[in-house]
């Protein structure tokens, strides 16, 4: 069976942070790998995303050619990943001929179908300066919505919004600054709610035309819930064509100076990604995505939910030849240091940057590895923080791991000269049970998604390891008496959970796999050793044999908190140092309090207001997608809403003492959308939800009827 991944093609644009890394890349790189393991047949693709307006609007401010962009950025990206283990099997671009090729293709079989697509003529926005038309991204303005004076065509960057050029208050050209002017244009749209009813079977239910193609109770809730969101709200057809100098041609006769739009050719730049690799290995593509076994998996972020869940297999539908996705494990946001990624206010740090910073820091590519899988933001929203960072690679990594993989290896050279002891009590004994029960464990959890699970599982063997030999003291035992056959039984048991750990820590950490199995003299990972070890455990066999020598492991993780060595903890303050002079506004207040807005049905006796004041607050309809407790509070809810057009916000809100988090999901609200963000008990909250209390303290939501949709507006 063929599992064919995908990860979001990045933007080639500027370079990627630890947001986009937590998000699309290094989970699908543990799932990748796991498979690998496993023995599987794995295609693994990515590819820098080279076309749309940000590039060419970028380009032109830089007086630069838009190729000149995109090589660059691919370029740094690219090599990002390979430096953090990410082990894409292919990398391409959307700038390759090849894709182009395939994309016109792709176009060309929708359009001879017929009734796929509908032909409009618009009004578009125009700069008679330049004499073109201009994309959304080419016009600024006023937001409608919240008021602020750089609002993009396409969104608000400010509070959020999905806009439309016309919405614009006073546009201008980008390109100008001359005021744009209306005329007519001709475009492509794809007939999306032609697929409507499709759609919603086929993510509510996991059939198509009457056959199971997918369990949708292993999908996570948020994307079922986005997915819902839109559907309920009835699909609108979306233009795939526009009017730039940069991208892939529309190959028709009567679109000459269009380019198709860039959301309808990147997606399909994972079919050309993976034609690439097979002419490259003499396989079949069709193999891969027109095998009906094949198991499709798009690791994407929250903010690409509807594009590979609606969008995409709307056009994989409407071509006919294609397989699904099996699952779409979307994660949510991870946000730095208690606020949003932003490269404008330094807040944060981005992946070539942490390269070259950490390079003398030891395993410094997985200790970050490690430090984003124990926290990724996989069913909400999570937080890095250099605390955290020190915290896991020196709990997890250093005390679990690297000490006991040291004291095993020192006290097999001790009483053993470094081989690996005989023992006639292996088959069902407490540690062969032990190992069986944690691979399975980890691979099921992999198998779910549950990445930040499986890697609990992986640190708790080594905490298994650590107290096993601890509980045994074979240094006793050896004082008592040197030929006691029980240190021979400890030494191998106590070897077989450091193989164990070093195969285990693979998927999450390659580079430090590699270097514990060169310790324990072991070749290097290839593909189908999980399946080999599994069965060895299930034989009753060991994963190293009597006499099998080992090195010795020495430190492999110098504590970032030495008291005697602080080069580490050096490293890591001079990023807290960093993050302080860059931003120091990003400190915000954290307080535990109520974000509760109080509709009191008394009088309250507040001072009266202009109606212009009123209209300052952006209030809209929405849907909550999920709902976590706050940690170390008792009075906050953290909540993920929907404000339609496939936006989020990260809400905290004092409900806690009033409703449970399992009766949040799908529940209707109001909220203030353009409050300035704040955190709360750690937690980031960017709108707040509109409650109504009676005299009695209850609390009630105000909320639209059920069914009538996300993101209206409220006056």
């Amino acid at each position: 069976m063929p599992h064919l991944l995908t990860s979001a093609l990045p933007y080639a644009n500027g370079p990627l942070h630890l947001g986009h890394l937590a998000g699309a890349y290094l989970p699908a790189d543990i799932y990748a790998r796991y498979l690998r393991l496993a023995g599987k047949d794995v295609l693994w693709v990515c590819g820098s995303d080279e076309h749309g307006a940000a590039i060419t609007l970028r380009a032109k401010k830089e007086g630069i050619e838009p190729q000149d962009i995109i090589d660059k950025y691919h370029n740094l990206n690219k090599a990002s990943f390979a430096a953090l283990g990410i082990s894409f099997d292919y990398y391409h671009r959307t700038s390759a001929p090849l894709h182009h090729e395939t994309s016109q293709d792709f176009f060309r079989t929708l359009d001879q179908k017929g009734g796929e697509f509908i032909v409009r003529d618009t009004e578009q926005y125009y700069d008679p300066e330049f004499k073109q038309f201009l994309a959304d991204r080419y016009i600024k303005g006023t937001c409608p919505r919240c008021g602020f004076a750089e609002a993009y065509g396409d969104q608000c960057e400010n509070c959020g919004s999905d806009l439309s050029p016309t919405e614009l208050i006073n546009p201008v050209s980008v390109l100008s600054g001359a005021t744009p002017e209306l005329r007519q244009t001709k475009h492509w749209y794809f007939d999306l709610a032609k697929h409507e009813d499709f759609l919603r079977t086929w993510i509510q239910e996991g059939t198509v035309d009457g056959k199971q193609v997918h369990d949708p109770t292993t999908w996570k809730k948020h994307v079922i819930g986005q997915c819902m969101s839109w559907l309920n709200e009835g699909l609108q057809a979306r233009a795939i064509t526009r009017d730039l100098d940069w991208g892939i041609s529309v190959p028709r006769e009567d679109a000459e100076g269009k380019v198709l739009y860039v959301w309808f050719d990147a997606p399909i730049g994972y079919i050309s990604s993976t034609k690439q690799w097979c002419l490259d290995h003499g396989r079949d593509w069709k193999d891969y995505w027109q095998n009906p076994d094949t198991e499709l998996v798009h690791f994407i972020g929250k903010d690409n939910i509807v594009f590979h869940c609606l969008i995409f297999p709307a056009m994989l539908r409407a071509h006919g030849d294609y397989v699904l996705p099996k699952n779409v494990p979307a994660n949510q946001f991870l946000n730095f240091e208690g606020d949003k990624f932003s490269k404008s206010r330094g807040w944060g740090i981005e992946l070539h940057e942490y390269v070259e910073e950490f390079k003398d820091f030891p395993n410094g590519e997985d200790a970050l590895r490690w430090a984003l899988i124990r926290n990724l933001p996989e069913q909400s929203d999570a937080d890095f923080t250099w605390d955290g960072f020190t915290e896991y690679y020196d709990k997890d990594l250093a005390d679990k791991l690297g000490n006991f993989l040291n004291r095993v290896t020192v006290l097999t050279h001790k009483y053993f000269a470094g081989a690996t002891p005989s023992s006639g009590h292996w088959a069902g004994s407490q540690v062969q049970a032990e190992l069986q029960k944690a691979m399975q464990a980890m691979a099921s959890h992999i198998e779910a998604f549950r990445f930040k699970d499986a890697a609990t599982t992986f640190v708790e063997l080594a905490s298994f390891g650590n107290t096993y030999l601890q509980d045994a003291a074979p240094w006793s035992l050896a004082k008592a008496d040197p030929e006691d056959p029980r240190i021979a039984k400890v030494m191998f048991d106590s070897i077989q959970i450091a193989a164990a750990l070093a195969l285990m820590a693979h998927p999450f950490v390659p580079l430090v796999s590699a270097k514990l199995r060169t310790v324990l003299r072991q070749e290097i990972v290839e593909n189908g050793d999980w399946a080999v070890s599994r069965d060895l455990l299930a034989a009753n066999k060991p994963l190293l044999t009597p006499g099998h020598d080992i090195g010795q492991a020495g430190v492999l993780f110098p504590k970032i908190n030495d008291r005697k060595d602080d080069t580490l903890l050096k490293i890591i303050q001079g990023q807290r140092d960093k993050l302080r002079a860059s931003s120091s506004s990003a400190e915000q207040s954290s307080s535990d309090e109520s974000v509760v807005a109080s509709l009191s049905a008394e009088p309250t006796g507040k001072p009266e207001i202009a109606f212009e004041d009123f209209t300052k607050l952006d209030l809209r309809t929405a849907t909550i997608l999920t709902a976590d407790a706050v940690k170390k509070s008792n009075k906050l809810l953290h909540l993920t809403i929907d404000l339609g057009g496939g936006q989020t916000r990260s809400v905290v809100s004092g409900i806690a003492k009033h409703f449970a988090p399992e009766q949040l999901p799908g529940q209707p609200v109001v909220v203030v959308t353009n409050l300035a963000p704040r955190k709360m008990a750690g937690v980031l909250s960017e709108a707040m939800i509109l409650m109504a209390e009676n005299g009695e303290g209850q609390l009630t939501f105000v909320a639209p009827p059920a069914g009538f949709g996300a993101g209206w507006e409220v006056r």
